[in-house]
């Protein structure tokens, strides 16, 4: 007789029945879908991942292209005239060139084919001409003509740009700063052989090398009147003495207050002219071997680094440095020795570190100061080349030759500045002591020589990963230990989510906590910090060590796994104890203030967002990982294997490090570099808990700026495909393949450690 079936009872369907049919293809529908989605979603990742490489990779390449220069056109000198060109200009746009004749003409022409726009006679005496001619700062457009007469010219060309009916239309014009019509120089009528002028809105100073070897400078300055649309000048007149070898070359600088001399026997002089009535001698200094002439004086963007060249083909690069008597010295920084016949002239690039240079078998070299680099080497002529001029944009270039035949280039040279050495080496930048290590890519100043070190920022990632890790490394890996294998389940059931849920805390919300509560926090209570980092390991052994002192009915009174509760008030109350003793100690022995006695006893400096309260905020951020994977590669060590540990005598703490770690170290090895990963791309907790300067400094109480920290304030800001902006993406390609680094030897170490320790 059959049995009745119960409500609660449950009647298996058959294997072939239709409906376990149904329930095993579903299921198989079901795995199929996972399983793709899983396979869809990895490869999605590393497709991603690989976009990401390569989308880093070309906006970075092109930092790295060679210049290029392109010969557009060749003719004549503009307006067929029987004279010889003095001086060449370009403007902005490459569409209109100045020529300056020997027959006192100035000529604007159109580059692309050399026909004239416009010729202006400038207004000399019939029994003059044009003695010496000087360019000024390229920013300023200003030319002075020194005549044979004692006089002078000042002229600047301006470019007047309209848009009639959306046609940019260029109208070339001069100006005359001090009038158009030649001012005198040398009061007894000689002529000016060689000339150094600068202009600008509020002075003019030209120093004037006369035909009886008398040094005149001539300071015009102009004072408008607030009530009157007027200017007016007034003039000083002094004379400097002359060096006993003869006066070759004049270079004034553009602030007006620097002049150097070059002389026949290669010598440099350098003067101080702020007073114009009083120059004072500075340095004489020999800048070229002996049987070496100085060909060519010249002023780099900025007016502070000097540029001579010589007869071997040789240009060096000479500035101002402070000594240990905080005296200036001029000192050479620099030679380039990519042309190999006497140059014939130097042209530097209006807002940048570069220059053009040209030399008599008609080669044109393009450099780059502060990358050291030699761009651009091209042979323009068969002649000697005399002169050479860059547009403001130094994308264009003007050539003539000794035959007066005119040439114009274009170059392609958006990123000069980057070299190996510019971004990883030490460089000696304008107006320091010595070649440094510095990132500092803007400035107010359009005559500004960007700084784009990348090793302080480096350095800076490196620095707040160590302290990061030497912070959370002892924590979570000994928390994970005792978690997952002393902790009774209870317990750990509820610290592992807590711990866990940590790691969503967001970044920001500790950058912010770190930077404006624990810094000043740390910096009021330092003596007390110190102490806690001491006491806190001694005052938990001491607690455990006076516990296993208590009479056993007490110890046996609370459960095994749950003795970590009772150090919670230990914790607790050193943490109250180091802070109260930390005036007191202050008081005693660091004159109540210690940052500044370390300031002044040891010479350590104290920032208050430095690299300690990184290591604090960033660890309590890296800990969560770190604890959340080894705590479970512990936990998922083979119970058999403890056991088999203990039955055999060991004591748990040998088995934890005998066989537990063992078999768990891949899981952990995996953990600390996941960390270390993290540490390393950190940007928020960097950002707001530093001081964010850009600086090489081993110092625990300074800050630094990370690689990271750096893209996030400075990318919204930079101009987009700019130099800046390629090494941004620069630093971040640099970080992708830290990381990727990292991951790789991470997996190598793991997968290693686990084919040797798999046999346990």
């Amino acid at each position: 007789m059959a049995r009745a079936i119960t409500p609660r009872e449950t009647v298996l369907p058959r294997y072939h029945d239709p409906a376990a049919v149904r329930h095993r293809q579903w299921r198989r529908l079901k795995d199929l879908v996972t399983e793709k989605c899983v396979a869809l979603g990895g490869i999605s990742v590393i497709i991603a991942i690989v976009l990401i490489f390569f989308y880093l990779i070309y906006v970075v390449v092109p930092l790295f292209k060679p210049a290029t220069m392109e010969r557009v056109a060749d003719y004549p000198a503009p307006g067929n005239a029987a004279s010889d060109t003095l001086h060449i200009a370009i403007e902005e746009q490459n569409e209109i060139g100045l020529s300056i004749t020997s027959d006192a003409r100035a000529v604007f022409f159109r580059t692309k084919d050399g026909s004239v726009i416009q010729e202006v006679p400038l207004s000399i005496a019939r029994d003059a001409f044009i003695s010496a001619i000087s360019a000024g700062d390229l920013a300023h457009a200003a030319i002075a003509l020194g005549l044979s007469n004692g006089r002078l010219i000042l002229l600047r060309h301006v470019y007047d740009i309209s848009h009639p009916n959306d046609i940019r239309v260029i109208t070339p014009r001069l100006e005359y700063p001090l009038g158009d019509k030649p001012i005198p120089i040398d009061a007894t009528g000689r002529s000016l052989m060689t000339l150094a002028a600068q202009s600008n809105d509020e002075e003019t100073t030209v120093v004037a090398l006369t035909g009886d070897r008398r040094l005149v400078i001539v300071n015009f300055a102009l004072e408008g009147s607030l009530l009157e649309d007027k200017v007016s000048v007034e003039r000083g007149i002094s004379e400097l003495p002359v060096p006993a070898t003869a006066v070759t070359r004049i270079a004034l600088n553009m602030d007006q207050r620097e002049l150097y001399l070059a002389s026949g026997d290669g010598f440099i002089s350098y003067y101080d002219i702020t007073n114009k009535s009083a120059p004072r001698l500075i340095q004489r200094i020999k800048a070229v071997p002996d049987g070496t002439d100085i060909t060519v004086l010249r002023f780099l963007s900025g007016g502070i680094s000097l540029l001579v060249g010589d007869s071997r083909g040789t240009v060096t690069q000479w500035f101002p440095v402070r000594d240990e008597n905080n005296n200036y010295t001029l000192q050479r920084i620099r030679t380039f020795t990519a042309l190999e016949a006497p140059i014939t002239g130097i042209t530097p690039e209006y807002y940048r570190k570069g220059f053009a240079a040209i030399d008599q078998k008609g080669r044109v070299a393009i450099y780059h100061t502060t990358a050291e680099r030699t761009l651009r080497v091209e042979q323009a002529a068969a002649d000697p080349l005399i002169r050479v001029a860059l547009s403001p944009r130094a994308n264009g270039m003007l050539l003539v030759d000794a035959e007066d035949k005119y040439q114009f280039w274009h170059i392609r040279n958006p990123h000069p500045e980057v070299s190996w050495n510019a971004l990883w080496g030490k460089v000696w930048y304008e107006s320091r002591t010595e070649p440094e290590y510095i990132w500092q890519s803007s400035s107010a100043s359009n005559t500004f020589e960007p700084k784009f070190s990348l090793t302080p920022l480096t350095f800076g990632t490196v620095k707040a990963a160590f302290y990061a890790m030497l912070f959370a490394i002892p924590l979570a890996i000994l928390g994970a230990i005792y978690t997952a294998y002393f902790m009774a389940p209870r317990m750990r059931a509820a610290v592992k989510p807590t711990i866990e849920i940590m790691e969503a805390l967001p970044t920001v919300i500790l950058g912010f906590l770190a930077g404006l509560w624990l810094a000043p926090i740390v910096e009021s209570h330092l003596p007390g910090i110190f102490c806690l980092l001491l006491l806190l390991p001694v005052s938990i052994v001491t607690a455990a060590f006076l516990w296993s002192r208590l009479p056993a009915d007490i110890r046996h009174g609370v459960p095994d796994g749950w003795e970590a509760a009772l150090l919670i008030p230990v914790v607790c109350l050193t943490g109250v104890v180091a802070i109260a003793i930390s005036q007191p100690i202050e008081s005693l022995f660091f004159n109540g203030n210690m940052p500044q006695w370390l300031n002044d006893r040891l010479g350590i400096s104290y920032d208050q967002r430095n690299s300690l309260v990184v290591g604090f905020a960033m660890g309590f951020a890296v800990i969560p990982n770190i604890f959340s994977i080894s705590e479970d590669a512990i936990f998922g060590v083979p119970k058999h294997l403890t056991i088999g540990s203990l039955a055999l005598g060991a004591t748990p703490w040998q088995t934890v490090v005998g066989v537990v770690l063992l078999t768990a170290s891949p899981g952990i090895f995996s953990a600390v570099m996941i960390g270390l990963g993290r540490a390393v791309g950190e940007t928020m907790i960097v950002l707001m808990a530093t001081g964010n300067t850009p600086v090489i400094d081993f110092n625990i109480f300074a800050g630094f700026r990370a690689l990271s920290a750096n893209i996030a304030v400075e990318m919204p800001e930079t101009e987009v495909n700019s130099t800046h902006y390629r090494i941004l993406f620069l630093a971040a390609l640099v970080l992708f393949i830290v990381t990727f680094m990292f991951n790789t030897i991470a997996e190598i170490v793991r997968q290693r450690l686990r084919a040797k320790y798999s046999s346990l």
